[in-house]
């Protein structure tokens, strides 16, 4: 399917970008959901699968309401006022749903199968606001294990594609940076062409402006969402994602051991993916006494952040700390959330 979203003069003043923590949370489930995982996303994927099971989330309302493929509920990618919300912010938006968009998103979901909802499905029809502050608890519990630990990482990569996106409509303006989001994305005559669509975009259907969200579980797809009054949704796949999970290579590794100690420097570059005291000190080679009371150092001093996955204890870097790593000119010690 082809759709074209023309665009006015206001349509493009209006068109910005934005980061959504529930685009992230929606497409990783939907990635855990596939039959296969994308490449990607196993080694990720093989991490989250066990602590969700643990916790019964693979068998929740997320996994109700999230198919493989078809269509996503809307009403769980709000569209947000800033550039930068927190998930607090986007799960106000979800839990104040209008509940008149959760049945016609449902009502969605029953045509794609066959008028079968399930009976959790059922009863969020019947009363939306019952069982939205069930499901905005369970999103955060999903947050919790599959997306926090990995937040700072994920988060870099995200800003990124927003600076280069930035850049790009200074320098070539708005309709080259549409032009080159995706493949299936094409800029053309004061409009916007997509194709390989599962639902049709028009600007009848929609609001002003069209609001840009770079992805990184969306991948390899362009998702949309569309409601009357809003601006319509376009999710990308963000620059780089290939890199995404890669151990990297640490180049102030040595002047960061000189400051915080070769232990704890160590620490920090085992963590490229979350782990446990037990683990870390497997890897590290450090005792686990050790280890924790370096843990704990180093989480005082903001560079790590702990997460429970059932009865373990993860620890993952920060934002800081992935800065300091990695050789970051400038940091803000308060931009990781």
């Amino acid at each position: 399917m082809k759709t074209r979203l023309s665009f006015s003069v206001n349509d493009l003043a209006e068109t910005r970008f934005a980061i959504s923590p529930m685009w992230e949370v929606v497409t990783s489930f939907r990635a855990l959901a596939a039959a296969e995982v994308p490449g990607p996303h196993r080694g990720w994927a093989a991490q989250v699968r066990p602590r969700l099971a643990a916790a019964g989330l693979d068998r929740g309302w997320l996994a109700d309401m999230i198919p493989p493929i078809g269509h996503l509920p809307d009403f769980l990618n709000p569209t947000s006022p800033t550039a930068s919300p927190g998930l607090s912010d986007e799960l106000a938006a979800v839990e104040a749903t209008d509940p008149e968009q959760v049945r016609r998103d449902l009502d969605h979901l029953a045509a794609e199968r066959e008028g079968r909802l399930s009976l959790r499905l059922r009863n969020l029809h019947r009363t939306p606001w019952v069982y939205l502050p069930r499901i905005v608890t369970e999103i955060e519990d999903y947050w919790r294990l599959a997306i926090a630990p990995y937040w700072a990482r994920i988060r870099s990569l995200l800003e990124a594609d927003l600076f280069h996106r930035g850049r790009q409509v200074a320098e070539h303006g708005t309709a080259q940076a549409l032009d080159e989001l995706h493949p299936t994305v094409r800029w053309a005559n004061g409009s916007l062409h997509l194709v390989e669509r599962h639902c049709a975009i028009t600007r009848i259907e929609t609001g002003a402006g069209l609001l840009l969200v770079p992805s990184v579980f969306a991948w390899p797809r362009v998702l949309t969402r569309s409601i009357v009054s809003e601006p319509p949704q376009l999710a990308y796949p963000a620059r780089g994602i290939g890199t995404l999970w890669q151990r990297r290579t640490h180049a102030h590794m040595e002047s960061l051991a000189a400051v915080i100690g070769r232990s704890r420097a160590l620490l920090l570059a085992e963590l490229d993916a979350p782990a446990s005291t037990t683990e870390l000190a497997h890897r590290s080679g450090l005792s686990a006494a050790g280890v924790s009371q370096h843990l704990t150092a180093l989480r005082a001093a903001g560079l790590t952040s702990t997460h429970r996955a059932g009865r373990s204890v993860l620890y993952a870097r920060t934002g800081l700390a992935e800065a300091l790593l990695l050789g970051d000119a400038v940091v803000d010690a308060g931009s990781d959330r």
